[in-house]
């Protein structure tokens, strides 16, 4: 799979202290879960200056780094509040519904900047004491002056994992329907990691719990940031080890194996599931057929 991470950094330099300048700066600014873009050309677009394009008030705004080029582009996070009237030819999207009109570097940068302005947004007082957190300059995290405590942007790692199995007629991958899933989208087997569980473990417990099989061989594949809200998505890939198909909880409502070349609806390029998904279609087939997406 592709690196994002390698290709982000390409492009990309973080930082937390901003630089003196007058030039163009790139503003990411949620209006609750929604990014505002700027819809006045002939696609969208991320708002390149926040008082002069908007005119909106935006609160706790941060610096996020700098994308490389002729010069450095500064990149900010914001909120906005949601009872503001946007001007004309901007509007706030669901980041997910912009899946399709920026490519994952993109989309990447929005998801950095969502998860620090909401991790910001929502830890404005100390949670073991109640005193008002303050922002250290030194680093990305808000310290409570009583006590101590210090709070960084949290990430929840999750596993997702493509699990395959041969069958006397050919290679299936195990896709899931999930309830919450738009009409006929399948997917990849994923679940949050909890506390005192390694990333293997979690696998074998989240496969069983979901479908009722057990895996083996279960192999590293990649990462992916997921700002929904503050995911870390770790990929792997297992082999079918044993048992049958039993939907034991209430998120799953189907699981199938399915063929390379019979594949139902699947994420979109941008997830990790679908590059879990089309690693298992290249490695199956001479040509991949069409793969639909919702």
């Amino acid at each position: 799979m592709q690196d994002n991470a390698e290709n982000m950094l390409e492009h990309f330099i973080a930082g937390i202290r901003a630089p003196s300048s007058d030039g163009p700066a790139r503003w990411y600014l949620f209006q609750g879960d929604r990014l505002i873009v700027d819809e006045r050309g002939d696609g969208l677009a991320i708002p390149t200056a926040l008082a002069v394009e908007l005119g909106v008030p935006a609160g706790r705004t941060h610096y996020l780094g700098a994308l490389t080029g002729a010069a450095l582009t500064p990149c900010f996070a914001g909120v906005t509040p949601d009872d503001v009237t946007l001007p004309p030819g901007f509007a706030a999207h669901d980041l997910r519904a912009l899946f399709e009109h920026f490519d994952e570097f993109e989309i990447g940068l929005a998801g950095r900047a969502k998860q620090i302005a909401h991790w910001d947004r929502d830890n404005q007082f100390c949670g073991r004491c109640g005193a008002t957190m303050e922002a250290l300059d030194s680093e990305r995290s808000r310290r409570c002056p009583r006590c101590g405590l210090t709070s960084y942007p949290r990430i929840s790692p999750a596993i997702i994992v493509a699990v395959t199995r041969h069958c006397e007629d050919g290679p299936r991958i195990l896709l899931a329907r999930n309830h919450r899933f738009p009409a006929g989208r399948y997917s990849v087997v994923a679940g949050f990691v909890e506390a005192g569980e390694t990333l293997e473990e979690c696998v074998r417990r989240e496969v069983a719990e979901e479908t009722g099989i057990q895996v083996a061989n279960i192999r590293y594949f990649g990462s992916q940031p997921w700002p929904f809200p503050n995911s870390l998505m770790i990929g792997f890939t297992a082999e079918y080890a044993g048992g049958d198909l039993v939907f034991g909880d209430d998120e799953i409502s189907d699981a199938q194996w399915f063929a390379p070349d019979a594949l139902p609806l699947v994420p979109p390029k941008i997830s990790i599931a679908r590059k879990l998904i089309d690693d298992f279609v290249a490695r199956h087939t001479q040509s991949a057929p069409p793969i639909h997406t919702w």
